[in-house]
């Protein structure tokens, strides 16, 4: 059973204390930008007009050797690829990863990383058509260098199987559990679940469905810069199917009336770097769904989390209206 995530009270306090370890000046002005899985923090220098941001890790969620693994992943994509994302900093003591306290004490440490600072925004509502075209070639491109990446010794990321998302043993809890979950939504999302499970069994995870992913490419993790899609919070990445990493690029919008033409942005963009096949494409659905239901279980152990606060009054109902569309095809 996955604990519910309860984040320590002084986390502001450990942010603050985590900026010795990188020799940063104190006059430095901390300000949160996120609060989900872990708490990010944007670090302005009012002196020097530098900025950095600050992620400051859930504890017992990733351990250290997980955490450099990421970051390891992260360096080589920015060494062997054009791909923009920001860049990792080491500390005082020359180690990406450093664990910080609160000076007032009386909480657990936590792992922090800081990263440089991407300028830029969000993909508006009003141009998200091109921004996927564009998401679905830098995807590709991530893709293509997970295939060719010598996975080094010690290298510790997540399998992103249906056991790990919705199987007993989920990483983000059950989704049985998530938020307003009544008996009709157990029963349409218990067939939702079982179908999910057989096609993917049908589907395989072999080397050319399955590898490397970043695993949460929502919107949030994206830069705009002009039509330049900068890719950010590798956090998630781990080993999944390929196409699951369009499913958490519509993280939270399954439901909008544009889903299609989205997808259908995507494939394009995809296709400009590498193949997908007439019968992964009829897939996608599942993907989408799958990531659906996992974002139920993880409302459910995220509740007090802002996103979850806002979603998790309609969240599980409309999961269901979306599920008994998607059965008519698949079910």
């Amino acid at each position: 059973m996955v604990a519910v995530f309860n984040p320590v009270t002084d986390v502001d306090g450990i942010a603050r204390q985590a900026l010795e370890c990188y020799g940063l000046p104190e006059r430095c002005r901390l300000r949160m930008v996120n609060h989900s899985e872990n708490t990010t923090y944007r670090v302005d220098d009012p002196v020097s007009g530098e900025r950095l941001i600050l992620r400051v890790h859930r504890p017992g969620y990733h351990t250290r050797e997980a955490i450099d693994s990421e970051l390891a992943w992260l360096n080589t994509l920015r060494r062997d690829t054009d791909v923009v994302t920001a860049e990792p900093i080491p500390g005082s003591d020359g180690r990406l990863v450093q664990y910080s306290k609160s000076a007032a004490g009386g909480e657990e440490g936590r792992y922090c990383v800081l990263f440089t600072f991407l300028e830029g925004s969000h993909p508006s509502e009003e141009a998200l058509v091109p921004a996927f075209e564009r998401l679905g070639e830098v995807t590709a491109k991530l893709h293509a260098h997970a295939r060719g990446f010598d996975v080094p010794e010690g290298f510790v990321r997540p399998r992103w199987d249906y056991e790990a998302m919705l199987g007993d043993t989920s990483l983000w809890g059950r989704w049985q559990e998530g938020p307003r979950m009544t008996p009709a939504s157990l029963e349409v999302l218990g067939t939702l679940a079982r179908t999910i499970l057989r096609r993917l069994e049908a589907f395989g995870d072999s080397p050319e469905q399955f590898g490397l992913i970043h695993a949460d490419l929502r919107l949030d993790n994206l830069i705009m810069r002009g039509r330049e899609v900068c890719v950010i919070d590798f956090d998630d990445a781990g080993f999944g199917w390929w196409l699951y990493d369009l499913g958490a690029a519509l993280s939270f919008i399954e439901d909008r009336e544009d889903i299609d033409e989205l997808v259908a942005a995507w494939v394009r963009g995809y296709r400009t770097q590498h193949p997908l096949t007439r019968d992964e494409v009829d897939e996608i659905p599942t993907f989408i769904m799958l990531r659906r239901l996992l974002l139920v279980a993880w409302l459910g152990t995220h509740a007090d989390t802002q996103i979850a606060k806002s979603l998790s009054g309609h969240f599980t109902s409309v999961s269901g209206t979306l599920a008994e569309r998607y059965l008519v095809r698949y079910g």
